[in-house]
């Protein structure tokens, strides 16, 4: 298969399975990178175009109350910000010509009502065109006892699967703190996840479908770290798909889908480790957020005797500043920080120039690019008479 029978724009269904397949099956991962403003979207589809690279763009149910406005204390805030990003990248993804995820983050427990609320749109999405808004979420349940976990999984595995949604599930514990979830403080031991608890899950989950992957433990920390101060063992991963070969009795050295969070302070030989062992999918936030705030940072000092007031600078004191204070000026410099750390997440991810971007002919992209499903003799007659 040729990754480059997948279109570009925004990819669900079998395009996303070929799409993780093919990395899976030729030691490539795809860099996620935690949204929170059509700003910081559009660094991502740009490094992705830039770079020939496929992208993934998740939203945090705190990325999504950012989002939606921090004064809007509407309770389905969150759910109502994911999904004005991911309409924001579905009309703008088409233009950058590289494959995009679309994905929801973190949902532990007590998020479940933003995870029904996503679910909600999905359906209704799917209903007039043909498939899901999104084309994956995640459930983080690592909090929960496992088998608790994998039953609330199975359940919403069920709801995604007719409408062919992937699903990302954790078992075992991420350290550190992101979003609100604290784990600083938890057993260290639950911070790597043993074969059979893999095992356990992609039992449970490959009866219902094959479109679903794991976030298995194996040292990970949320948050910023220098190298080596991360006791990460990616060689955990291998121990997994080996023991899910011998218990399938099938000829694939890496049958499951993994993925791998808490990537901050990682050595590259930890990364590359990892995608060897089927890591298809990379959360980075940390190290973009500090390069999106970076170039801001690197702006303001350069130009601070220009950023004091609306008029008046070193070329005179009825000089106007416009120029420099426009926030589209300074938002442009952190997101070109951000485009040059992500190439970083690129390369070390091995997804770089995997995907040469299909930019389309200019004014060849429709101002509403999505086409509803065809509604059959009997929609267009009920249609037509007003029913």
């Amino acid at each position: 298969m040729s990754i480059c029978d997948i279109p570009p724009g925004v990819v669900t269904g079998d395009n996303l399975l070929k799409l993780l397949t093919h990395a899976k099956d030729n030691g490539y991962a795809i860099p996620a990178f935690n949204c929170t403003t059509s700003s910081v979207c559009n660094a991502v589809l740009e490094a992705g175009k830039k770079f020939n690279s496929p992208v993934m763009i998740q939203v945090s149910n705190g990325g999504g109350a950012f989002m939606a406005g921090k004064s809007c204390k509407d309770p389905n805030a969150a759910a109502a910000g994911s999904v004005a990003m991911a309409l924001h990248v579905r009309a703008m993804a088409p233009y950058y010509g590289i494959p995009v995820v679309l994905h929801s983050d973190h949902c532990a427990k007590k998020l479940l009502p933003w995870f029904d609320a996503m679910l909600e749109a999905d359906t209704a999405y799917f209903a007039q065109y043909g498939e899901p808004l999104f084309s994956s979420h995640m459930l983080d349940l690592s909090e929960e006892p496992d088998d608790e976990n994998i039953a609330i999984c199975e359940k919403y595995f069920k709801m995604m699967t007719p409408m062919k949604i992937w699903l990302e599930m954790e078992i075992g514990i991420t350290g550190g703190e992101e979003d609100g979830v604290n784990n600083e403080d938890v057993d260290p031991e639950k911070l790597y996840t043993t074969p059979e608890q893999v095992y356990a899950v992609y039992d449970a989950l490959s009866k219902i479908g094959d479109m679903f992957s794991i976030a298995a433990a194996f040292g990970n920390v949320h948050g910023v770290y220098k190298p080596g101060n991360v006791t990460l063992q990616p060689h955990r991963l291998g121990n997994h798909q080996k023991h899910a070969k011998e218990q399938l009795k099938c000829e694939n050295d890496k049958p499951i889908f993994l993925v791998m969070h808490g990537g901050s302070g990682s050595t590259e030989e930890e990364i590359k480790t990892a995608v060897d062992n089927g890591v298809v999918k990379m959360n980075i936030d940390t190290d973009t957020q500090w390069a999106y705030w970076d170039g801001l940072r690197k702006f303001e000092a350069e130009n601070r005797e220009y950023l004091q007031g609306q008029i008046g600078n070193p070329q005179g004191a009825d000089k106007p500043n416009k120029k420099k204070y426009d926030p589209r000026v300074w938002t442009r410099k952190a997101e070109e920080s951000m485009v040059d750390r992500i190439k970083l997440s690129m390369d070390r991810l091995g997804s770089t120039e995997k995907y040469p971007a299909k930019v389309p002919e200019p004014g060849s992209v429709p101002m509403w690019g999505f086409n509803p499903k065809p509604q059959g003799t009997i929609g267009a007659l009920k249609k037509a008479v007003g029913l």
